[in-house]
């Protein structure tokens, strides 16, 4: 993640001089070359080198906030989790019903199966045999939560540079 405070860009410069930042593709990017910009009076970001005639790059990215790449954190968070207990996990991006990117995130392994929606986009299937994960904005209708008694959520939560579960 990017600092968004300019002393700390300068330090991110330098330790990353030889890398090359991309617009995610999975983040429904255009999969373009980003450049750091350095601002003093707002939040520094990354941005798009402009197009070849100069005009600005036109990126159809929709989603820009910090919890926009929270896909890829539980895939991080679930791949950490089950190899202290020593599984192995795949993982996909599904998008049932043609939903974005990102959405939800199958998490598998020997012993079982997760299927984290992490927005409203896609409703949650509770009598299957992947249990639901529930971001804190999907809502959950009464009626089931007084048939199962319980749900599992999850919530990614900024901490310095890094977003934790």
């Amino acid at each position: 993640m990017l600092p968004m405070e300019a002393i700390e860009l300068d330090a991110f410069r330098h330790a990353h001089e030889r890398d090359t930042f991309w617009c995610g593709t999975l983040l429904g990017g255009c999969g373009g070359q980003l450049t750091t910009k350095l601002y003093t009076d707002r939040a520094c970001h990354f941005a798009h080198h402009p197009d070849p005639d100069g005009l600005p790059h036109v990126c159809g990215r929709a989603a820009r906030g910090v919890n926009s790449a929270d896909h890829r954190n539980v895939k991080s968070a679930a791949a950490a989790w089950l190899a202290a207990k020593g599984e192995q996990a795949t993982f996909a991006y599904i998008r049932p019903g043609g939903g974005p990117v990102g959405s939800v995130v199958d998490v598998q392994w020997r012993g079982g199966a997760l299927r984290v929606h992490l927005d409203q986009a896609v409703a949650p299937v509770w009598d299957d045999a992947v249990e639901p994960v529930l971001g804190t904005m999907v809502p959950v209708d009464r009626d089931m939560l007084a048939h199962r008694w319980y749900v599992h959520r999850i919530r990614f939560d900024s901490e310095g540079t890094a977003r934790c579960p």
